[in-house]
């Protein structure tokens, strides 16, 4: 089972890292991969255990360096990646990674690792919903929720990139579907019921 790699990607507000934290809870030998991020600390996130966060210049630096599976520049000067050194990290522990990542970096996972890995697109049931979840989270600003949800119609047009799409209509359903997939793509469909 080591070596697998299980990649959940979402417009913001699609209910992802629920998703992920509810899958994390049901499978201990799934690890969290954290990402890396020159964006600055949101409420009270932790540099290593949230993300690692970086300045603009030091991720740029880190490029340099090819230190990055995958890294995206999301908005000008805003850049998400997956350090290669996390991977390692985790898979050194016999661990499955389970990444929770933006849709472009979903994509270029799924490329990166190949057979390794079982994409999945959540999806909220419509731009409106996704803006509603939004504004109830209360950690943006209104120009930075329109600027999410712009995004997100763009994001939506990846979803058939992936080797799964889930609509998440209503959490209990969407837990269900994810354990479903998660259980089918590591084997253990009998052994989590």
């Amino acid at each position: 089972m080591s070596n697998k790699v299980v990649i959940f990607s979402a417009p913001s507000g699609s209910g992802k890292s629920t998703i992920v934290g509810h899958i994390l809870s049901r499978h201990p030998e799934m690890e969290f991969s954290v990402s890396a991020t020159s964006r600055a600390p949101r409420g009270a996130e932790r540099h290593g255990v949230d993300y690692y966060f970086y300045t603009a210049e030091e991720f740029r630096r880190l490029i340099a360096e090819d230190s990055f599976v995958e890294f995206e520049e999301v908005y000008s000067g805003s850049f998400y990646g997956t350090l290669k050194s996390e991977v390692q990290r985790i898979w050194e522990k016999g661990h499955v990674i389970i990444f929770d990542v933006d849709v472009k970096g979903g994509v270029s996972l799924k490329k990166y690792f190949g057979q390794q890995a079982m994409s999945v697109f959540i999806q909220a049931p419509s731009v409106e919903v996704l803006r509603q979840r939004l504004v109830a989270r209360g950690t943006d600003s209104a120009e930075a929720i329109e600027r999410r949800v712009a995004k997100a119609a763009e994001e939506m047009t990846y979803a058939p990139q992936f080797d799964h799409i889930l609509v998440n209509d209503d959490l209990q359903t969407a837990f269900r579907e994810a354990e479903r997939l998660v259980d089918a793509f590591l084997g253990t469909e009998d052994t989590c019921e």
